[in-house]
């Protein structure tokens, strides 16, 4: 092969004027602009859950069992935990988690059983027991938290039988929940903080109240469609009086929730009549438009002592050269005051700067939240004395000096999220972060996890070997990548959960494995940086491979590459050697990612105003054609598709058709049939739950929708059976859907699987094992025997 990006002979030229030629067309095209689709109405969303469930009553896989795989050794993110009093007479606690419901333990955390598995979402924003009667169960859907792997929620849930039974009991349209707060005399009175849509704005935010136990509510403090309540206290000593925390913020799919120069509205509001009317208390905090996320808590036994932890938006300092990128390699334009805590010894009339005053304390603060403080929020106040203090970061702080200083407590995890103290005994503190959960004896100077019996890691992804048993990878937020094996020797239907083992790439990667080498693996980490590790590689430790990083390099003229949380990359079905990787072009490399070259113009719309803290206008899909070296599918994240048939010479955009903008989540280039293309498409950055599932038979010039009998969305993957072309499977943010007739019809796979985030999916081609990666409940595996009859096709019985 000719060297490559290193000169430009007269072809070349001409190939350049071409591909000018296509950006202009590119150009061109971006002029018209359909609008977007957004905001799935919340009864629908509600009815098309409905649909599911009766769906799988009557599906002819629901005796089929999915299995669960694991891990049996790592947990995953709680949001908030609530805890029976008083300790020593019983030790129920339970704990809301971002994406796997919601689970009670009943032997303070020895065992723990889900309590709410099933509904149209299983993200929990906020839960809380009836002061009055810990037999009543308030949950809150939809996580407040909204980071990258937030999902949204369908409104607030009841239960009256310690959790045995729940009702839905409204607030569809909330989207997210931040804080829940019952009564303590009369358990029929609730507020409820709702902080509306994550990526567009609705009227169904701010606080509701409700004293009918739920049958109606009213909402009692509304700003606009863009702010929503982010936190909500009330005073134990005058049950009248309540406190709410208002943040306006809208997430964009190239921007976190920061401010921005016209944010005015975000700020503390007070009632003293159970919240009839309210009233501003913002004397002494920053300015409105440097006022983000603020967090607060009630000093129990002091009710006059409040705190307030405000994600604070005045500038700081400008980013030295050392400090030019964030942890994720994306450019930093300067720090700004971050985490900053204020004390109010008046009731909220006024507020005072306690943290930081002093140039120690301003680093500390200002690295507490990372670069993203708005995931956090969280402050507590001891019950029993007013000048302890806890804030919740990337670690958890403590203070015993009325938080003038903090000092971070050794946990068991990282990104902290909820904490609750004992009331009668302040030593006893139950801590909720990305890593599951915790319970100290000591005030936090140490820690007994739950990470083995609490199962709701977060996988992105998955990804398949050859090896003998087949490993399964994957990828999980904020633990890394792992693997383990799929043991078929007790049988297909005695399929253990393993302990998972750390493998190659970060929390956010892509894996991809040499079918003919098992211990190649090549993993994309945070916005597509990607490297290859060998197990068997001379001077490999081990069980530790070595590694090498391969992204493409960039001249010195050339624009900054973009790569997506998780950039696609796949290794040629034809030549595991050659590698395509997708940033805002595609790259290819014919030598193991030793070397590259661009094989395509910039596919996206290069939108120069929607460029912001996180890259977008990139490459989420590649698929190559198993038939034909060179057909290749492109997908990006901001809704386009092409196609190539000659290996990246010339492109084609196939988009026309297809909902406008709409996030392209995974293409399939079929195995069957050369011209044949599926296509789904994902529309939660639009707060869309619709299910976008696509088939074209011309390489996409037309395509058709095959997504009818798939109720429920968002769609993450979609699936070509290897032994028979009329199967497909879909993972939703919901179930496992499967086709048996070309999509004529869909079928829930399995009636044992809890609703869950199904991101990822694969099928093993020699085994025949359906195995799926959930973002909140682990990988799951299934014998497809039952549903492809593999077994029979061949006379024997695969897998043993």
């Amino acid at each position: 092969m000719a060297p490559i990006r290193k000169s430009f002979p007269a072809k070349a030229i001409a190939l350049a004027v071409c591909v000018l030629a296509l950006v202009a067309a590119i150009s061109a095209q971006q002029v018209r602009r359909p609008a977007r689709i957004t905001n799935t109405d919340p009864q629908l969303r509600l009815k098309m859950y409905d649909q599911h469930v009766e769906m799988e009553k009557v599906s002819k896989f629901k005796d089929e069992k999915w299995q669960f795989l694991g891990p049996v050794n790592v947990s995953g993110r709680s949001t908030d935990i609530a805890v029976v009093a008083p300790k020593g007479r019983n030790y129920t606690m339970f704990v809301a988690t971002a994406s796997g419901g919601v689970w009670k333990t009943e032997n303070e955390g020895t065992t723990w059983e889900p309590v709410f598995e099933n509904g149209p979402s299983t993200a929990i924003g906020n839960l809380a027991l009836a002061p009055s009667d810990p037999k009543i169960i308030w949950i809150g859907t939809g996580e407040a938290n909204i980071f990258r792997s937030s999902q949204s929620g369908v409104g607030v849930y009841k239960s009256v039988d310690g959790g045995k039974t729940w009702a839905h009991m409204g607030l569809a349209g909330t989207n997210t929940i931040a804080r829940i707060v019952v009564h303590p005399k009369n358990p029929d009175i609730v507020y409820v903080a709702a902080s509306g849509c994550e990526w567009t704005t609705n009227r169904d935010r701010g606080v509701y109240k409700t004293t009918d136990g739920g049958k109606t509510w009213e909402k009692i403090l509304y700003i606009n469609d863009g702010t929503g309540a982010i936190e909500l206290r009330m005073d134990p000593q005058n049950n009248e009086a309540l406190y709410a925390a208002l943040w306006q913020r809208t997430r964009k799919k190239w921007n976190d929730p920061r401010n921005e120069p016209l944010s005015k509205d975000n700020g503390i509001f007070k009632s003293l009549d159970g919240g009839k009317t309210w009233k501003p208390v913002n004397a002494g905090l920053p300015e409105a438009k440097f006022r983000g996320r603020i967090g607060l808590d009630i000093c129990q036994t002091k009710p006059n002592v409040l705190y307030a932890l405000v994600d604070n938006y005045e500038k700081a300092h400008e980013a030295t050269e050392e400090e030019k990128a964030d942890s994720y390699g994306v450019p930093s334009a300067g720090f700004i005051k971050g985490a900053t805590v204020y004390r109010s010894d008046d009731k909220g009339e006024t507020w005072k700067l306690v943290c930081p005053v002093t140039p120690e304390m301003k680093s500390y603060m200002e690295n507490l939240s990372g670069t993203y403080g708005w995931v956090f929020g969280q402050i507590r106040v001891d019950p029993n004395d007013e000048n302890t203090v806890y804030t919740m970061g990337l670690g958890l702080n403590t203070s015993t000096d009325g938080g003038k200083t903090f000092r971070r407590l050794r946990s068991s995890g990282g990104d902290h999220h909820a904490l609750w103290i004992d009331p009668d005994n302040s030593n006893y503190l139950v801590n909720g972060f990305d890593q599951g959960l915790a319970v100290s004896y000591d005030k936090g100077m140490t820690w007994k996890p739950f990470r083995d019996n609490l199962p709701v890691c977060q996988f992105f992804n998955i990804a398949y070997d050859m090896g003998t048993p087949f490993k399964v990878y994957g990828s999980m937020q904020d633990h890394g990548s792992f693997r383990a094996p799929v043991d078929l020797s007790r049988g297909r239907d005695r399929i253990p959960a393993q302990r998972f083992e750390s493998a190659p790439g970060g929390e956010g990667s892509n894996q991809a494995i040499d079918p003919s080498n098992p211990n190649i693996v090549y993993s994309a980490g945070f916005y597509g940086t990607i490297s290859r590790a060998e197990y068997d590689k001379p001077g490999a430790a081990p069980g530790r491979p070595l590694s090498k990083i391969l992204l493409p390099v960039q001249f010195e003229n050339e624009p900054r590459l973009r790569g997506q949380w998780l950039a696609p990359f796949i290794l040629s079905p034809h030549n595991a050697n050659i590698v395509y990787h997708g940033m805002q072009f595609l790259f290819r490399t014919l030598d193991r990612g030793d070397t590259w070259e661009k094989i395509s113009p910039d596919l996206t719309y290069n939108t120069a105003a929607e460029m912001g803290d996180i890259p977008y206008h990139t490459l989420f899909a590649i698929s190559e054609s198993p038939l034909k070296y060179g057909l290749i599918y492109a997908g990006t994240d901001d809704g386009r598709v092409w196609v190539t048939k000659d290996g990246g010479k010339a492109w084609q955009e196939i988009t026309a058709g297809l909902p406008y903008q709409k996030w392209v989540s995974r293409l399939v280039a079929s195995q069957y049939d050369l011209g044949t293309v599926y296509m789904t498409q994902n529309g939660k950055r639009d707060d869309d739950v619709a299910p976008y599932v696509w088939k074209s038979k011309d390489y996409g010039k037309t395509w058709v929708d095959i997504s009818k009998g798939i109720p429920l969305g968002p769609v993450n993957v979609i699936r070509e059976d290897p032994v028979d072309k009329n199967i497909l499977y879909v993972g939703t943010d919901q179930a496992v859907y499967v086709t048996t007739d070309g999509a004529k019809t869909w079928q829930v796979l399995g009636a044992n699987l809890p609703s869950t985030y199904v991101h990822d999916l694969i099928v093993h081609p020699r085994d025949n094992i359906v195995v799926i990666a959930t973002h909140g409940r682990g990988m799951w595996a299934l014998d497809a025997n039952p549903v492809n009859a593999k077994d029979k096709r061949r006379g024997r019985f695969f897998g043993n």
